[in-house]
């Protein structure tokens, strides 16, 4: 009976309205702390940098109040010059908060070099399938006089001939010589 008379005592509710408010307060500290610290409402538009050297880049973002880090610079686009961004994330035009980092991938200065595969007899359309899978493109097709019908006899390169496992640079015009199915 004392402990139900203690729920209903003018101490207890007093010290539950105290602990309420002390909630309450803490909660909006917290909203208050988050807002302020998360700079909440303040950001600044992703600049459009395509296009523009690493250089240039850096000076661009630096008034903009926001940093940069260069992601990759595997994928060569001959449309853009050597060494400038050719992709950027998050993309211009978006709203971001001051310091946010800004990642780009850069052109390279070319196309990545290969290994030639070994298509040597092989016929035609394997090798073709193989060349153009790693990356390199199907020049001329000649023939020779081979009992091989469409066998590829050798690889050629800029017109001199070329071992399999040679390095050349992706997207080269790889010729083949191939066997007509005469004697």
């Amino acid at each position: 009976m004392n402990f139900l008379r203690f729920f209903f005592s003018k101490l207890f509710v007093k010290q539950l309205l105290w602990a309420g408010l002390l909630v309450v307060l803490f909660i909006g500290l917290c909203f208050w702390g988050l807002n302020q610290y998360t700079q909440h409402g303040k950001h600044t538009q992703v600049p459009d940098i395509e296009a523009l050297s690493l250089e240039t880049v850096a000076s661009v973002l630096e008034q903009y109040e926001l940093r940069y880090e260069v992601l990759d610079s595997a994928k060569f686009n001959p449309n853009y010059p050597p060494f400038s961004v050719i992709e950027q994330l998050p993309t211009a035009g978006s709203d971001v908060k001051q310091g946010r980092k800004i990642y780009l991938t850069v052109n390279p200065s070319g196309y990545r070099k290969l290994s030639v595969p070994n298509v040597i007899q092989i016929t035609k359309r394997n090798a073709e399938t193989r060349l153009t899978a790693v990356g390199f493109e199907l020049g001329e097709i000649s023939y020779r006089n081979n009992i091989g019908k469409d066998m590829v006899l050798e690889i050629r390169y800029q017109g001199d001939k070329i071992e399999p496992g040679v390095v050349l640079p992706k997207t080269s015009k790889i010729d083949l010589v191939l066997g007509n199915g005469k004697r």
